[in-house]
């Protein structure tokens, strides 16, 4: 099934162990999500080479057990417990990273919220909106304008890790979700072009659906294809060895080009759709 999968979104994630290990002697990784899924997988992934690691995650107790792994494993970690959604929270971080002596080199931006409700069980839930919005988009964002001049200093990386959904017309019941994704990934393609000047690598994963606890509360996921966070954490590899500027499913194009052809017969069925419920 492994195999399968791999093939189904990204047939080539293989990457070579000793170029990752050269690439990362000696520099610092800044790792937001780290406690569990993707950010626990791409920790892991990096134990056994030379880079310090700053995993930073809002549960203090899964954060302890990722660090003891990494250095069981000969790697170096430190923990940085926060909330992104708190902005003193994530003011108070960045400046414990800026009493770091070596700066930041890599900055994956893996923290993310997501939720699927109807607009009408919304009605009196505009929390929905300010958090998905405050972790997805505000967050990150507070980061990189603090992080952005240690970057240009250290000639550094960020790698974002998106969903495909932003390139692809929207679908009911993820307002929330759709709106504050692709107002990250809208604002770091437009930052991008400036960063790279200024010689910071950026690298946007477009992600299709991932095997992680996000996604458990939606029951439609259960059975539809999906990665695994080990997969995940092996295309980020490939991606601080490549530096390339976009990672995305092989699809994803042709499935781009039909989002904007059959839009309205998409749209006739959705809306007969949602009517018989």
């Amino acid at each position: 099934m492994g195999g399968y999968m791999k093939f189904l979104f990204f047939p080539f994630q293989g990457f070579s162990h000793s170029k990752l290990q050269q690439r990362l002697a000696g520099k610092t990784v800044l790792i937001t999500g780290a406690s569990y899924g993707i950010g626990e997988c791409l920790a892991e992934s990096l134990a056994e080479t030379d880079a310090y690691l700053l995993l930073v995650a809002r549960t203090t107790e899964k954060l302890v057990e990722v660090k003891t792994r990494i250095e069981a494993r000969g790697g170096r970690a430190d923990i940085f417990p926060c909330d992104l959604t708190n902005a003193a929270q994530a003011q108070a971080l960045l400046e414990e990273l800026h009493r770091l002596p070596n700066g930041i080199d890599i900055f994956v931006n893996n923290a993310g919220k997501s939720i699927r409700r109807s607009i009408f069980d919304s009605l009196d839930r505009m929390h929905d909106f300010t958090r998905t919005m405050n972790l997805n988009y505000f967050g990150p964002v507070q980061l990189m304008l603090a992080l952005i001049p240690v970057l240009v200093a250290r000639q550094g990386h960020v790698i974002n890790i998106s969903a495909v959904n932003v390139l692809l017309g929207p679908l009911p019941k993820w307002a929330a979700y759709q709106a504050s994704k692709t107002a990250f990934d809208q604002w770091f393609r437009s930052v991008a072009p400036e960063l790279n000047a200024r010689g910071v690598s950026t690298t946007t994963l477009y992600l299709p659906l991932v095997r992680t606890r996000m996604i458990e509360p939606t029951t439609a996921y259960k059975n539809m294809p999906a990665m695994q966070p080990e997969h995940v954490a092996h295309l980020i590899c490939q991606a601080i060895i490549s530096r390339r500027r976009t990672y995305a499913p092989w699809w994803l194009m042709a499935a781009q080009l039909a989002s904007v052809l059959f839009r309205w017969p998409w749209e006739a069925m959705l809306n007969w759709h949602l009517r018989q419920k």
